[in-house]
């Protein structure tokens, strides 16, 4: 499953789809990348994004998550003469990869990749069979024991609100009676169940478990708090004029950068939680509009586009504002800690 990520979602998700940078451009115009320049990519996928900045001169260190990229990219690392530096780490840690005197640059591209889809043995696509797995990283709690362990009113939450699912009380009870019965192995399994519960209709343009499929990789992976904690992690290590660029795919993706980049211009708290006192000094500055979206020929060419958001905001000279969670509204969901713990304890009582 590809989500066409952006409130929309689109069943040539899953299909064989070469990776190609999204808003390629546009990402470019907002870094401003040049020799002398140090921009730091943390979604460095097929190295799309990390290539066009090194062509233009830029030296670039860039993260992944996972490790298969990590290793597929070795060559482009052999390749570029020491002016790419790739380390496995996930974005929110980025601050910990900061050179002396800080980043000119930071650009985010926040989703899946199609080429962690097109693996069957990932476990992300409902049309490929597979392991019930969605880890980015390829480790901790994935999304089979999610699946098999999470209580029913856990799986509704994480339905309904990372996945938009209407029908997430039924879906949620249908998996607890099957996974009493037999657990969930595969994705063909949690498919199979969800084309049951909730048959495909002719007026529906996405096959019936996409939400499901989405929430799940967004639950297992702790996206949009990874997201949030590393738009801090920018703030803290962009030196002044430094940009940063954030590419958004989903609707709730976008509106925590939207909400970071509307708390940190000075002009309100953001805070349901923290009514606003006094204006404070912004941390970052607007650059050019407020979101950019694909051309009709860009979506046309690429349909990953069509969903995609583009919001960039410049660093000024005011120091770093505290790590504050509570700007973003995040739903209160089952914790992936404590259901780790769970599941290892489960593991260990078995033997």
């Amino acid at each position: 499953m590809v989500t066409d990520q952006g409130g929309g979602f689109s069943d040539a998700d899953g299909g064989p789809v070469r990776h190609i940078p999204v808003l390629l451009q546009e990402v470019l115009e907002s870094l401003e990348p040049g020799p002398g320049k140090i921009i730091l990519d943390g979604t460095f996928g097929a190295g799309g994004y990390s290539s066009a900045l090194l062509d233009a001169g830029a030296d670039v260190i860039a993260l992944d998550r996972d490790p298969a990229a990590i290793a597929a990219g070795q060559a482009m690392v052999a390749a570029r003469s020491g002016h790419l530096t790739l380390i496995h780490s996930q974005f929110s840690d980025l601050a910990s990869h900061v050179p002396e005197g800080g980043l000119d640059g930071v650009v985010l591209d926040i989703g899946v990749s199609s080429m962690q889809i097109d693996e069957a043995d990932r476990g992300f696509s409902f049309q490929r069979k597979g392991p019930l797995d969605m880890r980015m990283s390829s480790h901790g709690v994935s999304a089979a024991d999610v699946v098999n362990r999470a209580k029913v009113s856990d799986l509704t939450r994480i339905f309904g609100f990372l996945g938009e699912e209407p029908q997430s009380g039924r879906i949620a009870r249908a998996i607890e009676k099957r996974r009493l019965e037999e657990p969930f192995v595969t994705t063909r399994d949690l498919a199979g169940l969800i084309e049951v519960v909730t048959p495909r209709k002719m007026k529906d343009k996405i096959h019936p478990a996409t939400r499901v499929f989405q929430a799940l990789r967004i639950f297992v992976n702790d996206e949009l708090g990874e997201l949030a904690k590393a738009l801090f992690a920018a703030e803290r290590a962009l030196k002044p004029g430094g940009r940063l660029t954030v590419v958004t795919f989903h609707s709730l993706e976008d509106r925590i950068v939207k909400k970071f980049f509307q708390d940190r211009s000075g002009k309100a708290s953001g805070s349901r939680h923290m009514p606003l006192a006094h204006e404070r000094a912004a941390t970052f500055a607007p650059v050019g509009k407020s979101m950019v979206t694909a051309s009709e020929e860009e979506a046309d060419r690429n349909p990953r586009a069509r969903s995609a958001k583009m919001r960039v905001g410049a660093r000024t000279g005011v120091p770093p504002e505290a790590d504050d969670l509570s700007i973003f509204d995040l739903p209160n969901l089952a914790s992936l800690g404590k259901m780790g713990a769970e599941i290892c304890c489960v593991a260990l009582t078995s033997f």
